[in-house]
C-alpha cells in the first residue's frame, strides 16, 4: 500500500539523509516509524533550499520519498494571507498525489494538512487524521474545524486518531475516535536510558525543563520558583532547553531578578544532545498550561527524572502510579514546595525514578507504530 503524508512541516535539503531532506522535532522519528507499515511513503511538505539549523534530524525511513512544495513565508495574520494564494496554485497538485496514493496521512493542527484532508475526504481515500494539539481544549475556529471533521468523519475508511492518555474516551459525539500516545524514542533507546539513572545532589540540585520558550510552557513561574528555592539550596540550577518567541524576554527577567549564576538558557539542542542534558539533571519541571501528549516528559521518565508538571492532558496518567507529582497549581510557591519534597526525600526519589522507568518502556516509538497499525488494520484490513 502506498501512502501520502501531507504536512505543514517544514523539510530543507540535506545530501546525507536517503530522501535528499532533513527537519526537526519529532517529526522525522514518526514518519520513519510509519514509512515501516507501508510499501512507500510520500511526504508532501514545504521544503527550502538550505537550512542548517541545532536540532536537525534526517528524514529517512522504509522507501520514504519527499515531495517539495513551496513554502508559505511568515506567521500569524500574514501567514495565513499568503496561505490562499498558496492553496490556489496546489491544490490540483495535491489532488494528484491523492489520487495517486492508496492512503492519505493527514497529522493536523496544519493548515497545509487541512487541505489534504479535505480533498481526501472528496476523493473517498481511505484517510488517517491524527490530531497532535490539545484535544480537550480548542480556542481557536481551526481547532474547532478540525476536531469537529474528525467527530464528524471518524469510522469506516477514516482513522481518527487525538494525541493524548485518558481513561474516557476522546468524544461521546463519536466513538471511533482513539487516543494516541507520542513518542521520540525507540525501546533499545528506552532499554540503554534505563542503565544509567541520575545521581541526586540535595545541596546542588539541578531542574530542567525542555519545551519552547512562550509564556504558555509556565517558564516564567519556574524561573520565579528558582529565586525561592536559592534561599534554601545556593547552588540550585535550571537548565532552559529550547527556543521561542519570548526566549529574550525571559533571558531580561532572569538578569533582573539577579539569579544569572543559577539559570542556563541551553537554547534548541539536537535529540541526542537533549538526552544528555536530561541525564545530567535531577529533576525535570513541566509547568505548562496546555499539552496534547509531551514526549518532552516521557524522554524525561526515560532518563530517569522525577517530574512535577500540571495535571493537564496525558500527564496524570504518566504520574499518577508515583513517577513524579501533580502540582496544584502552577505558582511559583507550589512549584518550589513540590521540588523541596522531593529534595528532602531521596528515598521517595529512587521510588519515582525506578516508577518512571517503568512508565517509560511502556511508550517506545514501536508501541506507538504498532497501535496505530492496529488501528489501520481494524478499519483498512491487511496494509
Amino acid at each position: 500500500m502506498k501512502l501520502l503524508v501531507i504536512s505543514h512541516k517544514l523539510v530543507w535539503r540535506n545530501s546525507n539523509s536517503s530522501s535528499g531532506f532533513a527537519t526537526d522535532g519529532g517529526f522525522p522519528f514518526q514518519m520513519n516509524s510509519i514509512s515501516q507499515l507501508f510499501e512507500k511513503t510520500i511526504i508532501a511538505v514545504p521544503a527550502l533550499a538550505n537550512k542548517s539549523p541545532k536540532g536537525e534530524i534526517l528524514m529517512e525511513g522504509k522507501n520514504l520519498s519527499i515531495y517539495p512544495l513551496s513554502s508559505i513565508k511568515g506567521s500569524g495574520i500574514l501567514r495565513k494571507l499568503r496561505y490562499i494564494p498558496w492553496m490556489f496554485v496546489h491544490v490540483l497538485l495535491l489532488n494528484k498525489l491523492i489520487n495517486e496514493a492508496d492512503a492519505v496521512h493527514v497529522p493536523i493542527p496544519s493548515d497545509i494538512g487541512t487541505l489534504g484532508m479535505i480533498l481526501a475526504k472528496f476523493k473517498n481515500k481511505r484517510l488517517f487524521v491524527r490530531y497532535c494539539g490539545n484535544w480537550n481544549y480548542q480556542s481557536t475556529k481551526a481547532e474547532k474545524l478540525w476536531k469537529g471533521f474528525m467527530e464528524r468523519f471518524a469510522g469506516g475508511n477514516n482513522v481518527m486518531l487525538a494525541t493524548g492518555l485518558q481513561g474516557n474516551v476522546p468524544s461521546v459525539k463519536n466513538r471511533n475516535i482513539h487516543w494516541i500516545f507520542s513518542s521520540s524514542l525507540t525501546k533499545e533507546e528506552i532499554d540503554k536510558l534505563t542503565q544509567k539513572k541520575p545521581l541526586l545532589d540535595p545541596k546542588a540540585p539541578k531542574l530542567i525543563i525542555v519545551c519552547r520558550m512562550v509564556e504558555s510552557k509556565g517558564v516564567k513561574n519556574l524561573i520565579d520558583s528558582i529565586k525561592i528555592l536559592k534561599e534554601r539550596f545556593p547552588k540550585i540550577h535550571l537548565y532552559l532547553v529550547g527556543d521561542g518567541e519570548d526566549l529574550e524576554k525571559f533571558k531580561d527577567y532572569v538578569i533582573g531578578l539577579d539569579i544569572n549564576e543559577n539559570i542556563t538558557f541551553e537554547g534548541k539542542l539536537n535529540h541526542e544532545d537533549v538526552i544528555t542534558a536530561l541525564q545530567n539533571a535531577h529533576i525535570f519541571c513541566f509547568p505548562s498550561k496546555s499539552e496534547g501528549f509531551p514526549k518532552a516528559v516521557l524522554e524525561a521518565l526515560a532518563c530517569g527524572l522525577p517530574v512535577v508538571a500540571n495535571p493537564i492532558s496525558a500527564i496524570p496518567e504518566l504520574l499518577n502510579s508515583g513517577a513524579g507529582i501533580l502540582l496544584e497549581n502552577d505558582q511559583p510557591e507550589t512549584i518550589a514546595f513540590q521540588v523541596l519534597n522531593i529534595l528532602h526525600n531521596p528515598n521517595q526519589y529512587l521510588v519515582m525514578q525506578n516508577e518512571g522507568l517503568n512508565i517509560a518502556s511502556k511508550f517506545s516509538l514501536e508501541n506507538w507504530r504498532d497501535t496505530i497499525k492496529l488501528y489501520l488494520e481494524q478499519a483498512w484490513g491487511t496494509i
